[in-house]
């Protein structure tokens, strides 16, 4: 049996593609439908291990959550990972390549092609429903020869589209018309539906624009969907998100006792939705700051993960942020690095084989006693572990996974974080100076386990005096659940959906 597809696509980046692909994955296994996601090209920094220890996009792996599958490399076959203006590191069937420029890659998509269409074959035996996700947008007529990922893969295996325009961005009807008039004939044909996303207000009035759209191109709408916010949440596809946050200001509120919480965004700043238990937590805020970015009024910094880690570490240089994080400490703040940014925190980090940047050595920030150098195969794998911190949450057990192409090695002393468990072997990952005010580690999801944010935040607050009072409530700490507040977010994705899709529309498109 051949599973049936669905694709959507949309008029460009950050429409909202993710999400309602997540949504209804969701929507269709609860009615008993054996789905899965699929997206044959990702460009994302955000990026999940699944169990095998393949690398795949963020994206996808939550989208396989709303299925109520484990994530698996046949989901997302190609990733490509931005590490400079020009180039990035090309991750195929979970493994990477090579790092290549745009070019390269461009001429590449014939041999990546062969991966995205075995993946969606396997894919297809397995399940009744394929939901297909575009990239960017399938108006890119400079790149549509060798498209593997928009109307190339939709032509090839024949799946209806539904096209996605974000009306908060304004000019939607525009975008959709403009879209479907730069695709060839055989491509309209594909185009079975339109998705208003992100309106707000009275859909009355937005009816008018409907009707004529619909009478101009013959392209019925499929819904629209009303914005939804904060209010429904879901982990980010990348950095986009950030930029929209902070041109928004949705910062949280000042306040003596909120625990106020920076990440410095870097230039190539990766999987970032490691801090996004942290966004929820109340009594907690938390902030992207540029690296020139004052540190008053913070009370932790976070030095997260990045794709060119030497280039980052570079920018922070001129920035003057070693001096300044060092100052920060020494007034009583607390500074946590990441996979990148535990990296950053060491002496020094080499590349002699240039595998990340041109650059083959840069110092680091001296506040742990680590050197790093980068190594040609790249370790991804999922993994347990006991915390051994003394300061805070010893004995916790706590999950993640692991994704660096460095190797760090302790040259001093210092108390390790944790206690790795993987493939029947332990050691030791992360490490601890200034009596728990610095500590870094690989472990990417870390702070998803309720058990160990609660012990951290508990402790930090202690530290600079808002005291943790030992209950919930006075702690700032969540009364739900990480991953119930995703299983929540899903659901109420999937009940907006439900009501504001033709949903007999598109059951008729994928044969149910």
């Amino acid at each position: 049996m051949s599973a049936n597809l669905l694709m959507l696509q949309g008029t460009g980046s950050s429409v909202g593609k993710s999400a309602l692909v997540a949504g209804l994955c969701r929507l269709y296994r609860r009615r008993g439908v054996r789905v899965a996601p699929f997206k044959a090209q990702n460009m994302a920094l955000n990026s999940f291990i699944t169990p095998q220890g393949d690398e795949i996009g963020r994206a996808q792996a939550v989208q396989a959550e709303a299925c109520g599958l484990e994530p698996h490399v046949d989901m997302n076959p190609v990733l490509i990972k931005p590490n400079s203006d020009i180039g990035a590191q090309v991750i195929v069937n979970g493994k990477p390549v090579s790092n290549m420029s745009a070019t390269v890659y461009h001429n590449y998509k014939e041999t990546a092609w062969q991966a995205v269409s075995s993946s969606l074959a396997r894919l297809r035996e397995k399940y009744e429903l394929i939901i297909i996700e575009g990239a960017g947008s399938p108006a890119e007529i400079n790149l549509r020869d060798k498209d593997i990922v928009n109307m190339g893969l939709a032509t090839r295996v024949k799946a209806p589209v539904l096209l996605i325009g974000d009306i908060d961005k304004g000019g939607v009807f525009a975008s959709l018309i403009g879209t479907l008039e730069l695709l060839e004939e055989d491509e309209q044909e594909l185009i079975k539906g339109f998705i208003v996303n992100k309106f707000r207000g009275d859909v009355t009035l937005l009816e008018p624009g409907l009707v004529t759209i619909t009478a101009r191109c013959g392209v019925p709408f499929v819904g629209v969907v009303p914005w939804f916010g904060r209010e429904i949440y879901l982990p980010e596809e990348d950095g986009v998100a950030l930029e929209i946050d902070e041109a928004k200001g949705l910062k949280g509120a000042n306040s003596e006792q909120i625990l106020a919480i920076g990440v410095i965004k870097l230039p190539h700043i990766s999987n970032f939705t490691d801090f996004d238990p942290l966004l929820h937590e109340p009594q907690v805020r938390l902030d992207y700051l540029e690296p020139q970015a004052a540190l008053v009024g913070y009370h932790l910094i976070i030095l997260p993960g990045s794709k060119n880690t030497l280039e980052d570490l570079a920018r922070l240089h001129d920035a003057d942020l070693p001096r300044r994080l060092r100052a920060f400490i020494e007034a009583g703040g607390a500074v946590i690095g990441i996979c990148g940014g535990f990296q950053m925190l060491g002496k020094r980090l080499l590349d002699p084989e240039m595998i990340e940047s041109g650059r083959g050595e840069i110092e680091g920030f001296g506040l742990l006693p680590v050197t790093t150098e980068m190594a040609p195969e790249k370790i991804t794998v999922q993994c347990r572990a006991r915390v051994t911190a003394s300061c805070f949450g010893s004995g916790l057990e706590v999950s993640g996974y692991e994704i660096h192409q460095g190797r760090t090695t302790l040259e001093g002393v210092a108390e390790p974080l944790l206690q790795v468990t993987q493939n029947d072997g332990q050691y030791a990952d992360g490490f601890i100076a200034d009596q728990g005010r610095v500590w870094g580690s690989y472990m990417h999801g870390i702070f998803d386990d309720d058990g160990f944010r609660s012990a951290y935040l508990n402790w930090l607050r202690e530290q600079i005096g808002l005291g943790s009072g030992g209950q919930a409530s006075d702690a700032g700490v969540a009364k739900i659940s990480y991953q119930q507040r995703k299983e929540d977010g899903l659901n109420s994705l999937t009940d907006l959906l439900s009501t504001s899709l033709d949903m007999k529309m598109i059951d008729e498109l994928v044969g149910l």
